[in-house]
């Protein structure tokens, strides 16, 4: 069944798949029109696997806001958010600590129009917001994501872009996470998951590259860096154990569960804190 109307806001493109959408059907979500889900089938064929590594980036994300709730941070500023789904960050923090808050930023009429509705319905909506921005202009983020009222400026953030920076175009992207690390207070965390085609070899690779050109006719072409490039993102914050590693290895709840290569990421803090 295709989205509600009512999440059919001004701008959505209806004849092309959304990188977010797709998304939200790999993880079995209903946010996305048929137009996604053929896309979806298509990459399943390309990439079997493409479900598991969906998920496993999603428990990924889980893992790495734990740690970041209990060290501390419980302010989270989540970039490329994409449709809420199942174990939304506000969620998970809200677990370690009650009076957690989050700021949804994504660029994706679809995915915001959800976000608004779920913050709704959530019952506290003044400590969780939701704005439709593009993440390359990190200074419009990083103020109209504080004029919300959400986010406390004087304590460390939680920032967050998972499974989206390799959907995003090379020119102003490093300089703008650069601008982000700067705008961060001291004791703050990045949280950062991308997909990579370093290290990884045989038919892994060559579904990678199918999924590559796949993507290429979708809204949302994609750009899968190496790993020397997605680490400089990370810039001058210290990266906690076990660093930049495939998604399913960091931090695992069971080693039994099986880890790809293809999806990497890791959390740093800012120093000084």
């Amino acid at each position: 069944m295709d989205v509600d109307p009512q999440f059919f806001p001004e701008g959505v493109d209806l004849e092309r798949p959304n990188a977010a959408r797709i998304y939200d059907w790999a993880l079995g979500g209903t946010a996305n029109w048929a137009v996604d889900r053929e896309f979806g089938e298509q990459l399943v064929k390309a990439f079997p696997l493409i479900r598991a590594l969906a998920r496993a980036n999603r428990a990924f994300l889980g893992r790495a806001v734990r740690h970041c709730a209990e060290h501390g941070v419980t302010q989270f500023l989540d970039l490329g958010s994409g449709v809420p789904t199942v174990g939304n960050v506000h969620e998970i923090a809200g677990e370690i600590d009650a009076e957690s808050r989050c700021v949804y930023v994504d660029n994706e009429p679809v995915a915001v129009a959800h976000a608004r509705i779920l913050l709704e319905k959530s019952g506290d909506p003044a400590r969780h917001a939701v704005i439709g921005a593009d993440l390359r202009d990190a200074d419009d983020v990083w103020e109209r994501a504080f004029d919300t009222g959400v986010l406390d400026p004087a304590k460390p953030v939680a920032l967050l872009t998972v499974a989206v920076l390799h959907f995003v175009p090379n020119p102003g992207l490093a300089p703008a996470i650069a601008r982000y690390r700067r705008l961060l207070p001291a004791g703050s965390f990045y949280v950062l998951s991308h997909v990579t085609m370093s290290g990884v070899e045989g038919s892994e690779l060559e579904q990678i590259q199918r999924v590559v050109k796949q993507y290429e006719q979708s809204s949302t072409p994609a750009s899968f860096r190496d790993k020397e490039e997605i680490l400089g993102f990370f810039g001058e914050f210290d990266l906690v154990a076990p660093g930049l590693v495939p998604v399913g290895a960091w931090r695992l709840d069971d080693p039994r569960s099986p880890t790809l290569n293809c999806a990497i990421g890791g959390v740093a803090r800012k120093p000084g804190f």
